[in-house]
């Protein structure tokens, strides 16, 4: 697994219109609402940002409302 450590993945299902992001390889993850439809993956355990989920992407009315800016510091 550490080869994928710093591995980016990105997909796109366009049937759903979520726009998939995952940081190294795939894992079970909590998932945290931080704007409208975007979701912040979180690895239960140790609090790593494991990933992005963004819902329904093609009703963005613009590229302004991108990029999604997050705070990626653990809560406590």
């Amino acid at each position: 697994m550490a080869e994928k450590a710093g591995l980016m993945q990105i997909a796109y299902d366009r049937e759903a219109d979520v726009l998939y992001l995952t940081v190294g390889e795939p894992r079970p993850a909590i998932s945290r609402e931080v704007g409208d439809d975007v979701l912040l993956r979180v690895d239960a355990e140790t609090g790593e940002v494991v990933g992005m989920t963004i819902l329904n992407l093609s009703t963005r009315d613009s590229l302004e409302k991108l990029p999604v800016r997050v705070d990626l510091q653990p809560s406590a």
